[in-house]
């Protein structure tokens, strides 16, 4: 196949995809679960959280179940092609990862919180793959909205990689990086937006390690 080399290496941005300067596809105004806007505006006090835990479908549903989640979205994020398809992430030649921006309430569900259930909902060591699901667009990635963000990342890491390791498992691959302009965040097709609220027997391919991230041990200040 064309693209197959890129299913387990990242591409360079010479040998990524065009892409296009807008969008090629139209994106649900609404929430279908939590009714709130997809694309904002979002209201005074919220903040973002981006993550990459493989195949989103499952990965948002895990984070729209949240008290405190006001929005969620499924998108492209990490990659080199702007405005990307699926079709072209799924090729491995965009250099994406498949995402769920994360709308939330920090008065409610702080973020260590987020990150506790991002942790704990996939399997972080396993690179560019996430259980039978392979592909570079299935890493798993945090993409920070601040250096609270980023530091708080990095810590909830550090303790996760210490308990992992003692249960027996490799270190940790988690790309852990500003969600600068450098990455911005590509929102994916409509079909995809809450695809398990509207297919609830649809395939979910998140499953977690059974092992427990800390609690605690990072702190966030917005």
């Amino acid at each position: 196949m064309l693209f197959s080399r890129f299913k387990t290496h990242l591409p360079t941005p010479e040998e990524a995809l065009e892409g296009r300067p807008e969008r090629a596809f139209a994106v649900p105004d609404r929430h279908t679960v939590l009714g709130n806007p997809l694309l904002g505006p979002y209201p005074d006090g919220l903040e973002i959280a981006d993550f990459g835990l493989g195949c989103f479908w499952g990965a948002e549903r895990k984070f729209w179940q949240t008290n405190g989640v006001w929005a969620t979205l499924v998108g492209y994020q990490g990659g080199h092609t702007p405005n990307p398809t699926y079709e072209e992430v799924c090729s491995g030649h965009t250099g994406h990862t498949e995402a769920v921006r994360v709308v939330f309430d920090p008065a409610v569900v702080p973020y260590t919180a987020l990150l506790k259930l991002f942790w704990e909902s996939h399997d972080p060591t396993q690179g560019f793959r996430q259980g039978n699901d392979v592909g570079t667009q299935y890493r798993s990635a945090i993409y920070t909205h601040s250096p609270a963000q980023q530091q708080a990342a990095e810590s909830s890491r550090d303790a996760y990689r210490t308990v992992l390791r003692t249960s027996g498992y490799s270190d940790i691959t988690t790309e852990i990086l500003p969600a600068d302009t450098t990455r911005p965040f590509y929102p994916a097709e409509g079909y995809h937006q809450q695809y398990l609220d509207k297919n609830p027997a649809g395939y979910c391919g998140i499953g977690g390690t059974g092992v427990s991230c800390p609690v605690g041990v990072a702190k966030a200040d917005g």
